[in-house]
């Protein structure tokens, strides 16, 4: 009997929700919010930046683990990223915006490193 291996899983597409003026919006919110040596929760102060206290632990395509924590986007930016589509929401991980399913928590899209 033949035995069948295992395809390599494909990486998800680049995503067309995210566009590089949202990644502008999100660092210039961040950069304004957090000027006085403050960084967020999740955060800490490396130099002059604000880095991830722990390694990127979720992956788009696959639903957020239940042991990462996360946040929610600050209305204040959320009036400058596109609106989410029905069933969906933003949330902050670590140095990361990620767009979400509701029912799932699948990652549906990132802005990645949005410190940086």
């Amino acid at each position: 009997m033949a035995t069948r291996r295992a395809e390599p899983r494909r990486a998800p597409p680049p995503s067309a929700h995210f566009e590089s003026r949202h990644r502008g919006a999100a660092n210039d919110y961040f950069r304004r919010a957090y000027v006085k040596g403050r960084c967020p929760p999740g955060l800490s102060r490396r130099g002059p930046n604000c880095v991830p206290t722990h390694a990127r632990a979720w992956r788009r395509g696959y639903v957020l683990p239940r042991t990462i924590t996360y946040y929610d986007v600050p209305h204040a930016l959320l009036v400058e990223l596109p609106p989410p589509p029905h069933g969906h929401r933003y949330v902050r991980v670590a140095g990361d915006i990620l767009l979400i399913a509701i029912g799932t928590g699948m990652v549906i899209d990132a802005l990645q490193d949005i410190f940086d």
